[in-house]
Formats: C-alpha cells, structure tokens, sequence
C-alpha cells in the first residue's frame, strides 16, 4: 500500500510540475486501493483520485505507469472525469473497454490516455465503480499489443466522498 501512494504521489509530482504550479499536490484523503490529492491551480481547486491496476496483462516488454484517476475542478464544469493513462500511446482511433459487474463502457483514446465520451458517461461510470469491487480494462497499444488491466475498486465509494470534500463539492 505504502509503495502504491508513493508511485501516485509521484505520479502527482510530475503531472503538477508539467503545469508548472508552485506547490505540489497533497494527500487529502483516500481508502484502500485508491489515494486522494489536492493542489491549487490559481483561483481553482484540482482534486483527484488514483489507483493502478491490482493485474496488468500484456505481451509487452516495456510499459509506462498505468493509472485510473478521477477529478475535480472546484470552481469548475469539469467534475468527476475519469481518466485511463495506459503507460504506452494506444493505438489511433481505438477505443477502451472498461468492465465493471455485467456493464462495459467504451472510452475514446488520445496517446496515453482514454476518457468518457461525455460528462453522463462519466456519471454513470463513477456509478458503476461506487458499487463495483473489480475494474477491468482492455485497449490496444500503437503497436497492436492487447493488454488487460483489472483494478480493486476497494475504498473507491470512500475515496470519492474524500475527493469531493477536499473540492468543497
């Protein structure tokens, strides 16, 4: 557990710093698998929650930090995107499938990343991960390498109320 915030404070440190903020994030919350952290970025409070995958499948030799985080932005219109950075680019025009339970989700690919298609995408996918105890999710990488990610949902319903406290949401 240690070293999984360690890895997601980490992962906060770079993201923060390519924004070029004074502070870095803090840890402001969390529970089981999952971490919460919070920065200033100006007048806007950014809040965010992470987890990397409990199982990473893949005939891969070499892969990035793999994470599923959800922000904030307090105040903000963006609340509760989700957002899967695969730790390598996927493959152009693909999309993601994220299974929780019996409901699979298809999520758009820009290099590293997969995201919702719209704001009541997100919703309903931070519904199903509230009441879900595993996430699993496919893509395919630049290079055709398929790989499969399944993440705990442990502590995600605490982690979420954390997140929105810590954005005064």
């Amino acid at each position: 557990m240690r070293l999984r915030i360690a890895a997601a404070f980490l992962f906060g440190l770079v993201a923060f710093a390519a924004h070029g903020h004074a502070q870095p994030p803090s840890v402001v919350g969390g529970s089981g698998d999952w971490t919460v952290y919070q920065y200033q970025d100006g007048d806007t409070s950014v809040c965010y929650m992470a987890s990397q995958p409990t199982e990473a499948k893949g005939n891969y030799t070499d892969r990035g930090k793999i994470w599923t985080l959800v922000t904030h932005r307090s105040p903000g219109e963006k609340s509760a995107v989700v957002s899967i950075i695969a730790g390598y680019n996927y493959e152009d025009g693909s999309t993601v499938k994220v299974k929780i339970g019996d409901t699979t989700f298809s999520l758009f690919t820009r290099g590293d990343t997969a995201w919702a298609n719209t704001a009541e995408d997100d919703g309903k996918l931070v519904a199903a991960m509230k009441k879900g105890s595993r996430m699993t999710v496919n893509g395919v990488s630049w290079r055709g390498t398929e790989t499969t990610d399944t993440y705990s949902l442990s502590g995600f319903a605490k982690s979420y109320d954390d997140v929105r406290k810590a954005c005064g949401l």
